[in-house]
This record gives structure tokens, sequence and C-alpha cells, in this order.
């Protein structure tokens, strides 16, 4: 399950929870928080709020380009809080 809030001038902000092959634990991982950047400054606001949000935390997946995405990143914020920031690609079938 999965919520998301967007606007036409800022990131995309979703909550899910944990994907169904990963082990759940409440203290630890009950969910992501995601935010998506896209357009022609997604990387540097996506890079912006990453090194913000790397203060304190623990880096899970740096922040870089993956197959699916310019760049994808996860860290666990100082909170507890796990987030995963990505910036979309372009779909390729």
């Amino acid at each position: 399950m999965w919520g998301q809030v967007s606007t036409a001038d800022g990131p995309c902000v979703m909550a899910y929870d944990v994907p169904s092959g990963l082990p759940w634990n409440q203290g630890e991982n009950a969910f992501f928080v995601s935010l998506r950047g896209d357009g022609p400054d997604g990387g540097d606001r996506i890079g912006a709020y990453w090194e913000k949000l790397a203060e304190g935390a623990a880096v899970l997946r740096p922040l870089a380009p993956a197959e699916w995405a310019p760049l994808y990143g996860m860290l666990r914020d100082r909170f507890g809080v796990t987030w995963v920031l990505d910036v979309v690609g372009e779909y390729q079938a």
C-alpha cells in the first residue's frame, strides 16, 4: 500500500510499506518515504534534499545513477525513517 502527494512545482512525496521480499520490523522499517524529482532541475532538487537528509543518517545506497533512474539512493535518517530519493527517468519499453 502507498500514498502520494504531489504539486505542480515541487517534488512528489510518497510513503509505502516494506516490499514483501524484506522482513518487516516496526522499529526499523515499518515504511519508506520517497521523494521523486523530475524535469530539468530534478537532479539538483533531489541532490539538495539528499544532502540535508544525509546529515547523521546511515546511507543504505549512495545517491548515484541506477539502471532505472538517472539518480537513486536510500538512507535511514537520524530519526530512523528510511528514505528513497530518485529522479524520474525516461520510460523505455
